[in-house]
């Protein structure tokens, strides 16, 4: 029996989701008995010729990690998608747009003015920025476009399942390999190891009615090991976050930070937790709930962390 073809692609991430794939631990070895890696840049020796060689539609798994940031981000996403009968978002990049996502605040020249020109250490007085195109005695260096707006993978080309988490667990992640190898997928478009239920109710912890007063940040307090963190004034995302991690940040008294995404039938994740905290906290004017809500100190980085340009909001209008 042919073995299944396989690829790996890296697009915005930081790399976690490449490592991830690992923490299948030995059963990595069930998936290489069954299948062959025939791309995976950040691990092997390939380069965009030996995929264009291919045929289309030749590659049987490809997992994609990383939103879509720059022109090449998007031409290896397009040339993924013909080359693979499966396309999977793999990780909260891909899936949401993540870390990299909150970039959507702000635009190309914004953060070009940023890195190159305002950071306290940076000495650029010539304002030298990244072009496309740079004529050197050598020849002529390229660089891809670096776009104004990050997408999700499945706002640039058609995904066929989406596997969420920065990173994704293993377990979650021998789910997908497993399903591709015995062929037992579920529906198109299918959210794939995760839960459909929320990391609250997986959470361990001991939880009654909430009735916020104050919120700290979590380096200013040492929090009770079996209450619900949010009771005690921490900002856990996981009444709004899609389960299946298994609620591994919460028992080490990090907070959930929602990387999982959205649970079923919650559209916007961000909107989601600002309509959650309005019913909770305990204020008796709007002038004590505004100084509440102050002790949150950036509001898009905590209810848009990991799914800005998979909002409604998508991105900050720029003038």
């Amino acid at each position: 029996m042919a073995k299944l073809k396989v690829a790996l692609y890296w697009a915005a991430s930081c790399g976690g989701c490449e490592i991830s794939v690992l923490d299948v631990g030995a059963k990595i070895l069930d998936f290489a008995a069954g299948a062959e890696i025939v791309f995976w840049p950040a691990a092997l020796d390939f380069k965009y010729k030996d995929v264009e060689a291919m045929p289309d539609g030749s590659i049987d798994l490809t997992l994609f990690n990383g939103a879509i940031r720059t022109a090449e981000n998007e031409h290896v996403a397009q040339l993924l998608r013909r080359k693979s009968k499966i396309l999977v978002a793999y990780g909260s990049c891909a899936h949401e747009g993540c870390i990299p996502g909150l970039a959507n605040m702000t635009d190309r020249e914004g953060i070009f003015e940023r890195i190159y020109q305002t950071t306290p250490s940076t000495a650029n007085p010539e304002k030298t920025r990244p072009q496309t195109s740079t004529k050197v005695p050598e020849g002529k260096l390229s660089l891809p476009e670096f776009y104004d707006t990050v997408k999700t993978l499945a706002q640039t080309v058609e995904v066929d399942y989406f596997v969420p988490g920065c990173p994704p667990t293993g377990e979650r992640t021998w789910e997908v390999l497993e399903a591709v190898l015995t062929g037992k997928l579920p529906e198109k478009g299918s959210v794939v190891g995760a839960g459909q239920k929320t990391v609250c109710d997986e959470c361990p912890r001991e939880k009654q009615e909430k009735h916020i007063k104050a919120f700290f940040r979590p380096h200013l307090v040492i929090p009770e090991p079996e209450t619900c963190l949010l009771e005690q004034g921490i900002f856990c995302a996981g009444f709004a976050t899609r389960n299946g991690c298994g609620a591994q940040c919460i028992q080490v008294n990090m907070p959930c930070r929602g990387c999982y995404g959205p649970p079923p039938k919650v559209i916007d994740q961000g909107a989601k937790m600002v309509s959650a905290l309005g019913s909770i906290i305990d204020a008796e004017d709007p002038e004590e709930v505004n100084r509440i809500l102050d002790q949150i100190p950036n509001p898009a980085g905590y209810f848009y962390r990991f799914g800005l340009p998979l909002s409604i909001l998508r991105r900050r209008v720029m003038k």
